[in-house]
């Protein structure tokens, strides 16, 4: 926090104007004490008041269906950046079992 405070008067001082990643980074949340899908409504509207719906500490929630229900849906709540996070992992993932598959031997038994 020190640090970004340090950062954001440097650049003020230099008369240099903040750019938008400067601006988030300024504007930084205290990480959560407990995962966001454990929050009530209310306490996510309070913990995004003054945050853009873009910024990396807001927090959206998304409902994903259960696996087995044909009408039962959890509600996975995560901050944007834990939401890219996720994204990029679950890509990951897909990227090496595709190449996994695409190296893995074939069986010919005519």
């Amino acid at each position: 926090m020190m640090l970004t405070m340090m950062m954001a008067f440097a650049l003020v001082a230099s008369g240099t104007p903040p750019t938008a990643a400067a601006a988030a980074a300024a504007e930084r949340r205290p990480p959560l004490d407990r995962p966001a899908s454990t929050m009530t409504g209310t306490e996510i509207k309070a913990y995004n008041v003054g945050l853009a719906p873009t910024h990396p500490d807001f927090i959206k929630c998304r409902k994903i269906e259960e696996i087995g229900s044909l009408v039962k849906k959890a509600r996975v709540c995560r901050t944007n950046e834990q939401w890219k996070q996720a994204w990029a992992q679950g890509n990951q993932n897909a990227r090496d079992t595709a190449e996994v598959m695409t190296r893995a031997p074939v069986n010919h038994s005519n």
